[in-house]
């Protein structure tokens, strides 16, 4: 198996996807992913992710619209002509077959010789670290280890783009950071466009180049981790990537969001440009410092603080001084939700 070319770049323009006449589940998708990026699909059940991932892979038609992959319509392409790697949550890995039965499968499929067959099998295997596995059985091995043959028969056909749904919801959370690591590692290595769908905001956090945000069939917004995380376009933004605390504005209609990190309680609102009567709730140990709840106008807010911090020797009820920063707010309109 050579090593991957450079992934290929896809562009999404006005997808839509309706379901019993009514229910839009892609409501005019547009979308630009780099070659060799990694691309994460972010938002709840019900979203549209999986839907526009299944039509990405052929598996969804959509009835407007168009899927492009380097410049070419794939809309008309069978699956089977798509060059498209997927990997399934449930791994889908045939039970009655050798690791290395599993990977070849794909390359069978398209009639490549055996020579080349044996020898792509064994680097994709390699890629994933798991070229001592070849002869067993999926019964074998791990979950994790399963994920990753799962990984390899998608990257030994050298897909244009890596489609991946839910891909680690299946294992434990130490498994699946473990999984993460690689994967990020991996990709890094191979360069393939890869689109990864995922429920889990830490995680396509951790993997991503580019975010996508959906909700009810829409993209929310669409950057780099950062972008989502320190410049969310709206409330919903902010609010289901990671916690964020909501303010009336200091002057003028909408509200300032802060995350917990940034909201200062206690000692440490004492010096913040903005400060605010509070009342404490509760602080409550979490290993690297406190997690402290406080009512501010009648909005319960949540900080971070140290383990030395002293509003943790307060008593519930007790007043408490909470402030911020301008420079640390995000600000949204009142229309933004």
């Amino acid at each position: 198996m050579s090593p991957l070319p450079l992934g290929k770049p896809v562009a999404v323009r006005g997808l839509r996807k309706i379901y019993g006449g009514v229910v839009a589940a892609l409501d005019g998708i547009d979308l630009d992913i780099a070659p060799g990026s990694f691309c994460t699909l972010l938002g709840a059940s019900g979203s549209g992710k999986t839907t526009l991932l299944k039509a990405l892979a052929g598996f969804e038609t959509a009835d407007a619209g168009e899927i492009r992959v380097d410049g070419r319509d794939i809309g008309p392409v069978p699956v089977a002509k798509r060059n498209i790697g997927m990997v399934f949550q449930n791994y889908a890995l045939f039970p009655h077959l050798t690791v290395h039965r599993n990977v070849a499968f794909g390359l069978e499929m398209r009639r490549v010789g055996r020579a080349e067959i044996a020898a792509r099998v064994e680097a994709a295997l390699a890629l994933v670290g798991l070229e001592a596995h070849g002869g067993r059985l999926p019964r074998e091995l791990s979950g994790g280890q399963q994920q990753r043959v799962a990984l390899a028969r998608a990257l030994v056909i050298e897909p244009d783009i890596l489609l991946m749904d839910e891909p680690l919801g299946a294992l434990d959370k130490n498994l699946r950071q473990s999984i993460q690591i690689q994967l990020r590692a991996l990709h890094r290595r191979i360069g393939a466009t890869t689109v990864y769908v995922t429920h889990d905001q830490e995680e396509a956090l951790f993997l991503s180049d580019t975010i996508a945000l959906m909700d009810r069939g829409r993209i929310v917004q669409v950057g780099a981790p950062e972008d989502l995380w320190f410049r969310p376009a709206n409330r919903f933004v902010a609010s289901f990537l990671g916690e964020c605390n909501f303010l009336p504005a200091p002057s003028g209609p909408g509200e300032i969001g802060l995350r917990p990190e940034k909201t200062l309680v206690g000692v440490r609102a004492e010096r913040a440009d903005i400060r605010l009567d509070g009342v404490l709730g509760a602080a409550v140990f979490t290993g690297t410092g406190y997690r402290v709840t406080a009512t501010v106008a009648g909005r319960e807010l949540t900080a971070l603080t140290g383990n030395d911090d002293p509003v943790a020797r307060l008593a519930p009820g007790s007043a408490v001084t909470v402030g911020y920063h301008p420079t640390n707010a995000m600000s949204f309109a009142d229309t933004d939700r």
